[in-house]
């Protein structure tokens, strides 16, 4: 019986004069892991154990003992049957031409873990149907597009909300999409939005929606009550009020492209606090598929071509919006 390797990379924030990003994707039978420095005056070194599986580079600057070699760039660990083999980091010889930009696009599938957010009628939850949805996107893209995609969980995991953000920014993302599945108190509540960030709340049910979704993060409870709005402030301003436009067409764009082929009511764009696209230094969006608290949407849901749908409408609306910045 055949086994496929699988690749799990820890991603912590962190902090080097030598390395400015670290990033990695997976093809279908391969997986491409990128290292992005600030200095061209560099020599590294790698190491590969075959059981368990593990690559080792070690990276030297110029005034620390050792020979200059050419930068690396990238190295790719193969996803074979049996044993995991890894092919060595691919080297550009110094001066050569650069690539050209690869866009990176964070996916955010929506809870996980104990946070199972919403949860439908016939017992499905929000988590899973996040995650399936943002596989399925993840794939499509790479598919079909030079993009380079990382997912804030690949699996049933818990990730906090300042996580999901800062996983983004290390990863120097272009585009922030976060995936979710709304969820009301009205059982015939039904149809697709998407939301981009504000202080302010489009009006009383986008309000609702923010507030469920950030009660998951327990960063306000650590700071008093009367600082949260300017605290709010701050963080609105660093981050996404620079983005303002590019969120704004984004959201509109995935807003279109739902409403074209998943055939669900159009709730339109709105705005609302949503922590999790707070502090995201590149456009964001936050997209509320479908209700998962109607039971009929909920079916739709959990039905393997209404996700393909939906990832297929966001990927289009990538396309268009990435046309309009080209």
């Amino acid at each position: 019986m055949e086994t496929k390797v699988s690749l799990r990379v820890q991603q912590a924030a962190f902090k080097s004069d030598l390395i400015e990003s670290v990033g990695w994707s997976r093809g279908k039978e391969s997986y491409a892991f990128s290292i992005n420095l600030r200095r061209k005056d560099f020599s590294f070194e790698h190491k590969v154990r075959a059981n368990p599986f593990e690559l080792t580079i070690d990276l030297k600057s110029a005034d620390e003992p050792g020979e200059i070699a050419p930068p690396v760039r990238e190295a790719a660990m193969a996803e074979t049957p049996g044993d995991a083999t890894a092919l060595p980091p691919v080297v550009r010889p110094a001066g050569a031409q650069e690539p050209r930009k690869f866009w990176t696009i964070v996916v955010d599938p929506g809870h996980g873990g104990l946070e199972t957010g919403a949860k439908g009628k016939f017992g499905a939850l929000e988590k899973d149907i996040t995650l399936a949805i943002s596989l399925k996107l993840r794939d499509i893209v790479e598919k079909n597009q030079a993009f380079r995609v990382f997912l804030t969980r690949d699996k049933d995991t818990d990730v906090s909300l300042e996580n999901r953000s800062a996983l983004a920014n290390n990863h120097k993302a272009d585009l922030f999409i976060s995936v979710h599945a709304n969820g009301s108190m009205r059982k015939n509540a039904r149809g697709s939005e998407t939301y981009f960030l504000s202080l302010n709340a489009t009006d009383e049910e986008s309000r609702r929606l923010a507030y469920m979704e950030n009660t998951s993060s327990v960063l306000e409870a650590q700071i008093e009550p009367e600082n949260q709005d300017d605290v709010k402030m701050i963080l609105w301003d660093l981050a996404q009020s620079a983005y303002l436009k590019q969120s704004s067409l984004l959201a509109e764009k995935i807003q279109a492209g739902l409403n074209e082929l998943l055939g669900t009511l159009d709730r339109g764009v709105k705005q609302a606090p949503f922590k999790v696209l707070t502090g995201v230094a590149c456009p964001a969006v936050l997209v509320e598929t479908a209700f998962i608290s109607n039971p009929e949407e909920e079916k739709d849901l959990g039905s393997e071509e209404f996700q393909d749908n939906v990832a297929r409408a966001i990927y289009l609306s990538l396309v268009e919006y990435f046309k309009s910045y080209s």
